[in-house]
């Protein structure tokens, strides 16, 4: 069957889906979106959260046919997604708008998506200095809340549905809000500090190079 929906603010058909298909697999072995994880593949881990018409999910255990002419934003799409929230909440259409054709990934793709090919050839380079981020992904740098990353992807697009959410959570709140996500590495308090952190800014992610975990 062909499924047709929106991937981080961009239109996606893909052709030739079986019934038992995952959004996961999707994501990762047609897009070449690779920052959803493939963990547990039974909603147990949260690895591979991604937003759904906006509200989080797994997407291991979203039939990639429960997406069609749904909207979808990964891990790679927050920063831009991001962007657009703050052009909404500002009413000016203008601020915060992202670049036609989307962002450079830095390994000759797009945030919107790469061929398969082209992610199979990734390799990890150091972020440029002036490298946009989601407010969330700049916290947990700026908190040290990354170890190995693999949960990474999930916690971040599950905070930042939070701090949307609710922009001033408690810590109740935050536990709550992350209690589907796992980190093997149990690096749990630095992940509530980054959230806290994210929190305190107000959503407004710190100029580039700025360290510290002051808000």
């Amino acid at each position: 069957m062909r499924v047709t929906f929106r991937v981080n603010g961009r239109p996606y058909e893909a052709d030739d889906v079986w019934e038992g298909e995952s959004l996961l697999y999707v994501l990762r072995e047609r897009m070449g979106l690779p920052g959803s994880k493939n963990a547990c593949e039974q909603g147990e881990c949260g690895s591979c959260t991604v937003r759904l018409d906006g509200d989080p999910v797994c997407a291991c255990l979203v039939a990639a046919g429960q997406a069609e002419g749904r909207e979808i934003v990964t891990v790679e799409g927050l920063a831009d997604f991001a962007r657009e929230r703050d052009a909404k909440a500002c009413g000016t259409g203008a601020c915060g708008e992202a670049p036609a054709g989307g962002t450079s990934d830095g390994n000759g793709g797009t945030s919107g998506g790469t061929s398969v090919d082209a992610a199979q050839r990734w390799e990890a380079r150091p972020t440029a200095p002036d490298a946009e981020l989601a407010p969330v992904q700049q916290a947990f740098i700026d908190a040290g809340a990354v170890q190995c990353g693999f949960c990474t992807p999930g916690l971040l697009v599950a905070a930042d549905e939070l701090i949307e959410r609710n922009p001033q959570p408690s810590d109740a709140d935050i536990r709550e809000a992350l209690s589907g996500n796992l980190c093997r590495c149990t690096g749990y308090e630095k992940i509530l500090d980054a959230v806290r952190l994210a929190a305190a800014r107000g959503g407004v992610a710190e100029p580039a190079g700025t360290t510290g975990t002051g808000a």
